[in-house]
């Protein structure tokens, strides 16, 4: 699991005890510091079990967390969750129309698709 904390300077952040800095990252580069800002990704890896990630999801649901993303350990199955819904990017057109056909019944409606 990954999760963001945008902050204005490099330092990392020592709030996330339980999870390591996996990448920190700048994300708006400015000649005057006072209006730089980074974006700090930390990971932790969890071995999967039932349950394991409801505690997350109730977080983000209730709007307490954003910008959270569940992978595989190789990264190539990305589960995104907002408090709307969720995106999930999956490695093969196989393995996504296999998701999409069993769980159609919580797609969204519009003729689109999107």
């Amino acid at each position: 699991m990954i999760t963001p904390l945008c902050t204005k300077g490099a330092e990392v952040p020592s709030s996330r005890p339980l999870t390591g800095n996996w990448r920190s990252l700048l994300v708006e580069d400015n000649p005057d510091p006072e209006f730089r800002s980074y974006c700090h990704l930390f990971a932790v890896r969890r071995p999967w079990q039932r349950g394991c990630v409801d505690d997350s999801l109730r977080h983000i649901a209730d709007n307490k967390v954003a910008g959270v993303l569940i992978t595989d350990t190789r990264m190539r199955r990305v589960h995104h969750p907002y408090d709307g819904g969720a995106d999930v990017f999956l490695a093969t057109s196989e393995e996504r129309d296999r998701m999409r056909d069993r769980h159609a019944d919580r797609l969204f409606r519009h003729p689109s698709g999107l």
